[in-house]
């Protein structure tokens, strides 16, 4: 969604918004569960949710969020088509993202076959 905020001060409300939340909505028995999941996770080798968690402070910051927003974007979503442009004439036209065929997928053609013939109301 849009902000009528100017960016930085936008990204510094969502971290203040943040911290307040993680610091009066966080009482002792989700700490001792968040604990008790992070444990597990540590045993299994899984250090990213500990590390994250650890590093809040020094990551999740409005300086770093405005810089990451100014990088260039490798994976854009396409804006939906305009809502006269859209016609529900079939299943096919609810989904805001049209499928790009096998461009999209690196899969053989013999699966692409498999998955179009199988596909839930699919045309003839």
């Amino acid at each position: 969604m849009p902000t009528r905020l100017p960016l930085a001060e936008f990204y510094d409300e969502l971290v203040t918004t943040q911290r307040a939340i993680f610091s009066n909505h966080i009482g002792w028995r989700q700490i001792t569960g968040a604990a008790k999941f992070a444990t597990r996770l540590l045993l299994r080798g899984q250090t990213n949710f500990v590390t994250s968690m650890l590093k809040m402070n020094s990551v999740y910051r409005a300086d770093l969020l405005l810089g990451d927003h100014a990088r260039p974007v490798d994976y854009e979503t396409p804006l939906p088509p305009a809502p006269d442009a859209l016609k529900a004439t079939s299943g096919r036209s609810l989904y805001v993202h049209a499928s790009r065929g096998r461009a999209g997928r690196a899969i053989d053609a013999a699966t692409e076959r498999f998955v179009d013939e199988t596909r839930m109301g699919a045309l003839p």
